[in-house]
């Protein structure tokens, strides 16, 4: 007799799931039950669908061939029973059956089960704002949310519109919006956005967003929606300033739609997610679950976590899929939280624990700042500033924060498998990595942050970060000497404004005159990227200074304002 397996969703896991079951089993009947009338659609890919980077909104529904994922494919390709309108209501486990409707039409019925799979995905948060059902409001978590603002980009009626939320989905969509001729303000209720990246990191991303004409207001959240004949107008911020618009993108973050697990009686965890054991199974050995409707282990903390990302969820979905067949010979170990973003021509990602983060649970970190190109002047050079976060304890790497316009992706990806491999500084500094100089300079970028964590570690080299230099400055205290050891040029071209004295690194050995005579007094050292500032320090030292320091990544990590 053949297996029945039942699948609730099919977004992305749902859809995995099912087909991994199938592979595995070509006699097993297989059901898959979706609320909404698409399948296996492309999430991540709604804001380039809305930015109109493509314009075939099939292309979000396809599969790598390009042969749309409905019902008919799945049943001629996989014999996959795919029932799209229909929401799952309730899941009789005693009886092994789940109940649905059918949305159009209101007809119900059973679905009798051997192994069940929920991948009910997650839901918007949408905070109790007054006028938060005025027209012209919505997110960007479904397929009809980006049918909504495609159209609006299309129609380019709107001239105005408010994001809340600097998250990753947030920022997506300012810059999909942005493309559509749209001015563009973001309101961020914590202190900075894309709270995955240390404050440091992310203001450096705020001030490209405002370089490239998007307003951003942080430390402010929205008290209330304004509108008149019941459209929106515009939104009033928590310090009383309001701001006219005609759209509203609320993305706050997600929540997990566990609903139907909870009244089933499966196992909650505290993040709201279903939980569930290594083989994707829940608190019933016959269900399992998998995607943004679970929590998963955090690898580096051992704390379950609320993780949506979809390529999480296609991983789960797999390892569900295969045990639903085979029993639980699959395994899903958990996250370590890898993100990526782009952002114009920009890109910020990060995996693995930030600084923030490492020092709330705990930890006793050391971290460096490295600026500097991702590949040869000579071939192209794009800026790269990436942040190590180590453990001083055993300098193993905890995380990774990588920004700028160069080939993010590559250092996030190594950063990544190097959290997994438990590897520590020194692993990393002799890293065996693919070289060419149309894809990296000799020392690899990543390597290179290795090497100024072993300086750092090991006494070679005291960095401070630029937000303790701006403290420094702005204290009433003594100020230490800031020393700039770029060249005339460079200095016309762009300057911090901060009191810096300019002594070129060339002239550095003849100019110790111009040095303060106290060979104790705090000297910083710096260039655009601080590889001279470095140097700088090294001959300081040979001449006696006792209390040198490194303004690690230069003035290309320099978040705050700059006097040119």
């Amino acid at each position: 007799m053949s297996k029945k397996i039942v699948v609730i969703g099919g977004s992305a896991a749902g859809p995995k799931a099912a087909a991994r079951a199938r592979r595995l089993d070509q006699t097993a009947e297989i059901f898959m039950f979706q609320k909404c009338k698409e399948l296996s659609m492309a999430s991540c890919g709604f804001p380039y669908y809305v930015g109109g980077v493509f314009n075939d909104r099939n292309q979000l529904l396809a599969a790598p061939t390009g042969v749309t994922r409905d019902p008919t494919f799945f049943m001629n390709t996989k014999e996959i029973i795919a029932k799209v309108g229909y929401e799952v209501t309730k899941i009789d486990r005693k009886g092994k059956k789940v109940h649905w409707k059918e949305m159009e039409t209101g007809k119900t019925g059973e679905q009798e089960y051997d192994k069940l799979i929920i991948t009910t995905g997650s839901g918007a948060k949408i905070p109790p704002i007054p006028g938060k059902d005025l027209e012209g409001i919505t997110t960007l978590v479904s397929i009809q949310d980006a049918d909504f603002l495609r159209k609006i980009r299309d129609e380019k009626k709107i001239k105005k519109a408010i994001i809340i939320g600097g998250g990753l989905i947030g920022i997506e969509t300012c810059e999909a919006l942005e493309l559509a001729g749209i001015e563009i303000t973001i309101v961020e209720l914590l202190p900075q956005i894309l709270t995955f990246l240390d404050w440091e990191m992310a203001k450096l991303v705020e001030n490209y967003l405002v370089k490239k004409g998007i307003n951003v207001i942080t430390n402010n959240g929205v008290a209330a929606f304004l509108g008149e004949n019941g459209k929106l107008t515009g939104v009033k911020l928590q310090n009383g300033t309001e701001l006219s618009c005609e759209l509203a993108v609320v993305s706050i973050g997600v929540f997990p739609n566990s609903d139907i697990a909870k009244d089933a009686g499966l196992e909650i965890g505290p993040n709201r997610g279903i939980k569930i054991n290594e083989f994707m199974q829940t608190s019933d050995p016959d269900i399992y679950a998998a995607g943004d409707c679970t929590e998963i282990p955090q690898l580096i903390t051992g704390k379950t976590v609320h993780a949506p990302y979809g390529d999480l969820a296609n991983l789960e979905g797999r390892v569900a899929g295969e045990n639903v067949i085979k029993g639980n010979t699959a395994k899903f170990p958990g996250t370590i939280q890898t993100g990526i973003c782009k952002i114009f021509d920009y890109t910020a990602g990060a995996t693995g624990l930030s600084e923030r983060n490492a020092k709330t649970l705990g930890y006793d970190v050391e971290t460096v700042i490295n600026a500097s190109p991702d590949k040869p002047g000579f071939m192209g050079a794009k800026l790269l500033i990436s942040k190590l976060v180590v453990d001083k304890k055993d300098q193993r790497l905890l995380g990774y924060q990588c920004l700028g316009p160069g080939d993010v992706s590559k250092q996030i990806a190594l950063a990544a498998m190097a959290l997994l491999g438990k590897l520590k500084v020194n692993d990393l500094a002799n890293l065996d990595l693919p070289y060419a100089p149309p894809f990296s300079l000799a020392i690899d970028h990543f390597i290179a942050g290795a090497h100024i964590m072993q300086n750092k570690l090991s006494g070679q080299m005291t960095g401070i970060s630029a937000e303790e230099v701006w403290k420094k400055v702005n204290s009433e205290g003594e100020k230490p000497f800031i020393l700039d050891a770029r060249g005339p040029d460079e200095f016309e071209q762009m300057r911090l404004g901060i009191g810096e004295v300019l002594i070129p690194l060339g002239k550095l050995r003849k100019q110790m005159g111009d040095l303060p005579k106290d060979k104790n007094k705090e000297i910083i050292a710096f260039c655009k990227i601080s590889l001279r500032g470095y140097e700088a320090s090294l001959i300081l030292k040979a001449n006696g200074y006792t209390n040198v320091k490194v303004m690690e990544g230069g003035i290309m990590a320099w978040p705050y304002k700059r006097e040119k």
